[in-house]
């Protein structure tokens, strides 16, 4: 008979077995470990600077041989790797201690090899092995945090970037941005204001040899803020200096009015690359996303500091500088807003960011509306929005606005209304194409010049100059073209052509404009100008109203040039003419392009229904107005599409 001394030697020796073999698999599980990990990611000697920065930790590029993710290699390691977690299930079990679930698929499980494996290809020599990783990364799911946690503290900048530009990505892949330096401080322990901030870097840019614009916008925000400490002390700031324009801004605390006047001023210098430098040298990236996370509530301000970010994303030198400042995290969560003027804005930023599948550069004013995002789908031509006067690249574009007063339903019809139908539904009937929306300011009077510099500046002929050479850079002429403008925007898609042609750098533009659609273009004049110059001690008209004036010599000249050449190269031409007149104000009621002044001569001429306004703004998907345009762009781009 075994004795009760004899069982518990038996068992002892048993569990020694045991807690042996469970240490030994476990030194060898830490061992292989060790050495895989260390043969896999090669980390930069600066990572340890980039922790300190909270920023990101850049791995080196590494060969793939398929030997490392194929083979008996790969299939051994698996095993082991199975093995090593049954005996740490097993001793978790007989312990009964919580087993640890990221060791129960840690380099284990087919998603968790592909995690490591597509991390090593995003950084593969070979572009198309590289943008396959990305897109692979960016659709996957079932990860969990830590593994989201690690793409983000090891992928590097251009894997970032194109995570950013990929279509509902999730937002755990990107790191949070850094802490933001100390705020300066003044005597007796108190903060300086952020428009204190804004007015020291604003002092610290080249003050001389400036653009008109440049000059202006900074002289202003640099006055404004004297009379922003009068009015806290109770004065009037509005009405001093230049104040005037600005009057509609009482509506705002004065400090986040200056804030304002002060990026419209960066805005301008974020224009000129050697200013770009200076802003990222005096610590303006860190600047601006101090006053983008305080200004929440702003949409304004927060346009205009990620409209800077676009413009400083034109010079590659800076784009390391924009992603250390944590802005790919910041962009990336703005391009899920569901307003599109934000979304534009941050796509922009990010095209121009995206080195990898983007040739194009997208100067300040001009929006990709389609595609967005990276995309497979291959473009095949281009669409280009050109707005009219005291139009925009978004607002012009709208659906029709719905009349509370007429229509009962309007709170249903609300939930489906489209704040820019050229990118909700044009690029779905047509998403081969590349839509395009470009912004320039123009006003009725000269009180209202946002930059009152010299009146050459304001006309078509100097706007025509500076958007081909915009739209050059954005690629305009490499494929087939369709131009669709409303109002004044005709007649400077008529200048550009009749320019390029003249130019032996921008014919392409003209040798690949396949269509031109014209919503209420007045070819031969407006009564809006006619109406403005009469009355021009009230409205001091600008120069562009000035130059629509009926039968212009300048505007019959214009025409006279491009119908020359258009009916040679044979453009497809579809005008629209607005039969309704337009409430201009409360007092004043206008046809402001008459039928005979929408008749360019060539193509078709369809008269419509509605007001000058609404011309361009269709009421529904279904609507005359927005089938006939498709229908015209899928007729003159056949062959493309």
């Amino acid at each position: 008979m075994i004795s009760s001394h004899e069982i518990i030697t038996f068992i002892n020796r048993k569990i020694a077995k045991v807690t042996g073999s469970l240490i030994l698999g476990g030194f060898v599980f830490i061992t292989y470990e060790v050495l895989s990990l260390n043969k896999l990611l090669q980390i930069d000697t600066q990572a340890l600077h980039q922790e300190k920065l909270k920023s990101y930790v850049y791995v080196r590029t590494a060969s793939l041989r398929p030997s490392e993710y194929q083979g008996i290699t790969y299939k051994a390691r698996k095993e082991i790797h199975k093995a090593v977690r049954k005996i740490l299930e097993t001793e978790a079990k007989i312990f009964r201690r919580p087993f640890n679930e990221q060791f129960s698929t840690f380099d284990g499980e087919d998603h968790e090899c592909a995690l490591w494996l597509l991390l090593k290809r995003s950084q593969s020599e070979d572009k198309a092995v590289r943008l396959q990783a990305v897109q692979d990364l960016a659709s996957n799911s079932h990860w969990h945090d830590y593994q989201y946690g690690t793409v983000a503290q090891t992928c590097d900048q251009r894997t970032a970037i194109g995570l950013a530009r990929s279509k509902d990505v999730d937002l755990r892949f990107f790191l949070p941005p850094p802490p933001l330096p100390k705020i300066k401080t003044v005597s007796k322990g108190k903060d300086y204001p952020i428009e204190d901030e804004l007015r020291l870097l604003l002092v610290s840019l080249p003050q001389t040899g400036l653009d008109p614009c440049v000059q202006y916008f900074t002289s202003l925000a640099l006055r404004e803020s004297s009379q922003t400490l009068a009015a806290q002390r109770g004065g009037l700031w509005c009405f001093g200096g230049n104040g005037l324009p600005y009057c509609e801004t009482l509506s705002k605390i004065p400090s986040e009015t200056v804030e304002l006047f002060c990026l419209q001023a960066l805005v301008q210098h974020s224009k000129m690359s050697s200013h770009c430098d200076k802003i990222e040298a005096k610590g303006g990236l860190q600047l601006l996303q101090r006053i983008y996370q305080l200004r929440k509530d702003s949409a304004k301000i927060q346009r205009n500091i990620i409209r800077i970010i676009g413009n400083m994303a034109l010079d590659e030198r800076l784009h390391s500088s924009i992603v250390r400042a944590g802005w790919v995290s910041i962009l990336a969560e703005v391009m899920k807003s569901p307003h599109v003027i934000q979304s534009s804005h941050a796509s922009r930023a990010l095209a121009n960011l995206d080195r990898d599948t983007v040739k194009e550069k997208y100067p300040d004013g001009v929006y990709v509306l389609h595609p967005q995002y990276r995309s497979s789908q291959p473009i095949r031509a281009d669409i280009l929005f050109i707005h009219g006067l005291l139009g925009a690249a978004f607002k012009t574009w709208r659906q029709q606005d719905i009349d509370r007063h007429l229509d009962k339903k309007a709170s249903e019809k609300e939930e489906d209304y489209i704040q820019c139908w050229p990118k909700t539904w044009l690029a779905s009937d047509c998403p081969s194409l590349r839509i395009i929306s470009v912004e320039y300011d123009t006003h009725l009077s000269d009180w209202k010049a946002k930059c009152p510099v010299e009146a050459h500046r304001k006309s078509i002929a100097f706007r025509s100059s500076e958007l081909l050479d915009k739209l050059k850079a954005a690629g305009i002429g490499d494929r087939p073209l369709v131009w669709v403008s409303h109002s004044m925007g005709g007649l400077l898609v008529k200048k550009m052509l009749v320019d390029a042609s003249k130019n032996p750098e921008m014919d392409k533009i003209v040798n690949n404009t396949r269509g031109i659609v014209f919503y209420s273009v007045p070819h031969h004049g407006s009564q809006l100008a006619e109406y403005s110059i009469n009355a021009r001690y009230l409205l001091f008209p600008s120069v562009e109203v000035k130059e629509l004036s009926k039968d212009s010599p300048a505007l019959k000249e214009l025409n006279d040039d491009f119908l020359s050449f258009a009916k040679d190269k044979k453009f497809s031409v579809l005008s629209f003419a607005e039969t309704l007149p337009t409430h201009i104000g409360s007092m004043i009621k206008l046809h402001v392009v008459p039928v005979e002044s929408a008749d360019l001569g060539i193509g078709d001429l369809i008269p419509v229904d509605v007001n000058h306004l609404n011309i361009c703004k269709p009421k529904k998907k279904d609507a005359f107005l927005y089938q006939r345009t498709l229908k015209f762009i899928q007729d003159v781009l056949a062959q493309e599409l």
